[in-house]
């Protein structure tokens, strides 16, 4: 990432150069970083300000829209699993999942606490469902591994090991189950071709609806903090 520029209003651009880019883009990031120009080398830095310049109306929008940081700490309710659950202080020795509540041991810091205990949930889980969906389609996965992702909620490489986003375990167990399907296909398919969700809909005919709730709210998942 190269430094940044400033346009009209004292809005903050990341630049960035790639020897790929055929065009100049401009992207929001979802957690609330800095808009990103990308530019191919050999335009020019002039060229990139007046093209942010002109997009000011639009980079104004889209950074309002932005789904507003969210904090773990006590009193605050962090979805799990798609339930909104109050974390609150108990004598308990590890964090431990209420129906309206999240109970965080006395003393021990939140954020950490929360973090850890949504990591082991997104593990077991995701793998769960991974073992599910591999016997399925036939296809063994070697690993899985998690990641606080912010472009993908998962991926797989060809020698078939499985990345997860540990934050899909706010997310409701159906679309955590969607994106573990969606990946498990991968195993088949390493491309977004018509026969690879022709096995996503196989795994799991009613993908639609859950792959949208991501598309919609993934961006609010991002947005929390677990550490100063």
């Amino acid at each position: 990432m190269d430094d940044g520029i400033t346009i009209a209003g004292g809005l903050r651009i990341a630049l960035r150069r790639s020897g790929r880019a055929r065009r100049m883009t401009l992207r929001v990031p979802r957690d609330g970083g800095d808009a990103v120009l990308t530019l191919p080398r050999h335009v020019a830095l002039s060229e990139g300000r007046a093209f942010a310049e002109s997009k000011r109306d639009w980079l104004l929008q889209a950074t309002a829209r932005r789904p507003v940081p969210q904090r773990a700490a006590h009193g605050v309710a962090i979805p799990v699993e798609g339930v909104p659950r109050q974390m609150v202080p108990a004598p308990v020795p590890s964090a431990r999942l209420e129906p309206d509540r999240l109970l965080i041991p006395e003393g021990r810091a939140v954020g950490s606490v929360v973090q850890a205990f949504l990591k082991h949930l997104a593990h077991r889980r995701l793998h769960d469902a991974c073992d599910r969906h591999a016997t399925s389609l036939g296809r063994p996965f070697r690993a899985i591994a998690l990641r606080d992702t912010r472009s993908r909620w998962g991926s797989c490489t060809a020698d078939g090991r499985l990345m997860f986003s540990w934050r899909l375990a706010m997310a409701p167990p159906a679309v955590l189950d969607y994106v573990a399907a969606h990946e498990v296909a991968h195993l088949a398919h390493m491309d977004h071709s018509p026969r690879f969700w022709a096995a996503v809909e196989r795994l799991m005919p009613d993908f639609r609806p859950r792959r949208d709730w991501l598309r919609r709210n993934g961006a609010d998942l991002l947005m929390w903090k677990f550490r100063d």
